[in-house]
């Protein structure tokens, strides 16, 4: 094992945080410790990875995070006994699985630290389940803390974030990700350097441009809409495309896992291929098919999501472009299309091309519009002056 490996520690990970490092590593030596906290950040930024690693510190045998240790491995692989992780494929975490981590958090530790309990997208909580985990915060257990996760402060109930002690994390630096990219992967660093300025910051994009071709074609077809929607046909088309690139991504992403999910189901009720069934069986495997399809619409939605962030970077550079602004754009590769977007474009209406994305995604997240439909109506707005009538 080399040196380099043998002195890694938790915090490794949580790229362009060191404020946030530095205050976590003296709450976990006791100075500044709470019984709940919230973290909050932009997409990508790290919040669960900090919330771990925070759990891990504060069940390491020196007090530090080493990384080294029985408890921070554990806690790293998911497998400590005083640490629950809470984490939803589904649109929203309901009571029922808050009260099972408001029991867990009742009990004494296993170890000699803490009971640590972790809730990511804890934006997704249900009213009822905000309900049932602001009584376990109000009267905190002794020894146990909780660790929420959401994008901002406004995400999450007054009563809950008056009584969590705030970690804001920022969007970390195309320099940090980049070498955190060469560092963890061991990559080239142009590629390296790209897939940081492509992902916005986003650290577990950046992984996903620096690691595979696909996913950097699928994300050089989204960059290259704006250019062609010079026409009705053309709009529609594109949204379209964006639609079935999202389905398509989501369904890779969630068959393997349905098919596992089923194959545990069948082994626990003991069916086999043709067998007999129990009577419990059925309700069994119908609630599992709703979840998988909520989840399903999820992935859809969250792919839909990213594709709109690459579009919005698109019409960003623009603006910067047409304002006369210094420095690389996001989108560099593209630098023709985007200048060429910038001349026929004002930026008051480029501004307001930015806005019609937003509202379809507004649309698709907050008010349950079909994506379909909220992508026609975004490309329409998107269309080029000028171009052809059809």
């Amino acid at each position: 094992m080399s040196s380099a490996t043998q002195t890694r520690t938790v915090w490794d990970d949580l790229v362009g945080q060191r404020p946030v490092v530095a205050a976590l590593q003296r709450a976990a030596s006791g100075d500044g410790m709470s019984h709940a906290w919230l973290f909050t950040g932009p997409p990508g930024s790290g919040r669960s990875n900090a919330a771990v690693a925070f759990a891990a510190a504060l069940q390491c045998e020196t007090g530090s995070g080493c990384g080294q240790c029985k408890a921070c491995r554990t806690v790293l692989a998911g497998s400590n006994p005083d640490v629950s992780v809470i984490r939803t494929q589904k649109l929203s975490i309901g009571v029922d699985e808050v009260r099972e981590l408001v029991r867990r958090a009742a009990l004494a530790p296993a170890g000699d630290r803490w009971q640590v309990l972790v809730v990511e997208d804890s934006d997704r909580l249900t009213d009822q389940a905000c309900n049932a985990l602001l009584k376990a915060i109000e009267e905190p257990t002794p020894r146990t803390v909780w660790l929420l996760c959401a994008p901002t402060t406004e995400d999450v109930l007054p009563t809950i974030r008056s009584r969590c002690r705030l970690v804001s994390l920022t969007t970390p630096t195309a320099e940090d990700v980049a070498a955190f990219l060469v560092r963890t992967l061991g990559v080239g660093e142009a590629l390296a350097a790209h897939a940081a300025r492509a992902s916005q910051g986003h650290i577990g994009r950046a992984r996903a441009l620096a690691r595979d071709e696909s996913t950097r074609r699928r994300r050089n077809e989204v960059i290259g809409l704006p250019a062609r929607l010079t026409s009705l046909g053309a709009c529609m088309t594109a949204a379209t495309s964006i639609h079935e690139l999202a389905k398509e991504e989501a369904e890779a992403i969630t068959s393997e896992l349905d098919a596992k999910e089923k194959a545990d189901l069948d082994s626990a009720y003991g069916v086999v291929e043709r067998g007999r069934r129990p009577r419990e069986y059925a309700p069994a495997l119908a609630a599992m098919e709703r979840d998988q399809k909520t989840r399903a619409k999820r992935r859809v939605l969250d792919v839909v999501d990213r594709c709109l962030v690459d579009l919005v970077s698109v019409y960003r550079d623009a603006i910067a472009l047409g304002v006369g602004a210094p420095g690389q754009l996001v989108n560099e590769e593209i630098r023709p299309d985007v200048t060429e977007l910038a001349r026929r474009v004002s930026s008051e209406e480029l501004l307001r091309m930015v806005d019609a994305i937003f509202v379809a995604r507004e649309q698709m997240l907050e008010f349950n519009v079909p994506p379909q439909l909220a992508l026609e109506g975004m490309m329409v707005a998107l269309r080029l002056p000028g171009g052809a009538g059809r």
